[in-house]
């Protein structure tokens, strides 16, 4: 596909720069264990990693109050141990590195609580490759990708909006990029499932990091994709 060169990448965090599988899942099942709601299975607790907390609690619970109580209980144990049964994926360091080093602008656009994520990313020394970091506010009034993004590209110049792409890897990554006219790479070793993200349609589909490597860069000569 024909492209133009880069200069500002919207990363995602779950699932596309952190495999946080273990945190999230254990922090879902003791939420629901406070509220005496049983927890459904893996599979399930898996399509919960990358959508908006509030979403998948009250998709479970059908009802707002108690979604509410859910997501204050997540966020009691996230906060203080979920956030670290977390483990980067192997080579991000380095894409980051280059990515920098190449004079991309970086800044991370998650639907996680904006502390914790930067909490994440200081915890993991991945912060300093970041020039901004946008997620979830406390009040639930910016939680929406779409909003996110939004948020994310009004702090860019001109020039960098119109040279800007959307990693990530679910169908809400793909839509909230798409509803700015923005082009998404989904990455298909984190959450989202194949016919997800097959439906949502991103304009290119890394399998692995050294995959996402050579669309952001293009091999050694910083073209992209």
């Amino acid at each position: 596909m024909s492209s133009p060169r880069y200069r500002a990448i919207l990363f995602d965090l779950d699932g596309t720069l952190t495999d946080p599988y273990l945190g999230i899942t254990r922090t879902f099942i003791h939420a629901l264990r406070q509220l005496g709601v049983h927890p459904p299975d893996e599979a399930t607790l898996r399509t919960w990693i990358g959508p908006p907390l509030q979403d998948s609690f009250r998709a479970y619970l059908g009802d707002e109050a108690l979604a509410r109580q859910g997501v204050a209980a997540y966020r009691a144990r996230y906060g203080t141990i979920g956030m670290y049964e977390n483990r980067v994926y192997s080579g991000i360091p380095e894409l980051l590195s280059e990515l920098r080093t190449a004079g991309k602008r970086l800044v991370l656009a998650t639907s996680k609580l904006h502390s914790v994520a930067q909490a994440i990313l200081d915890h993991f020394q991945l912060a300093p490759y970041f020039d901004a970091t946008y997620g979830a506010s406390l009040d639930a009034s910016l939680s929406a990708k779409a909003d996110i993004i939004a948020a994310a590209l009004d702090q860019l110049a001109p020039g960098e909006r119109q040279a800007c792409v959307m990693v990530g890897d679910t169908a809400y990554d793909v839509a909230g990029a798409r509803a700015h006219g923005l082009p998404c790479i989904a990455v298909s070793y984190g959450y989202g499932t194949a016919e997800s993200l097959a439906a949502a349609g991103p304009d290119a589909i890394a399998r692995s990091v050294a995959d996402l490597r050579e669309l952001l860069l293009g091999g050694t000569n910083g073209t992209g994709f």
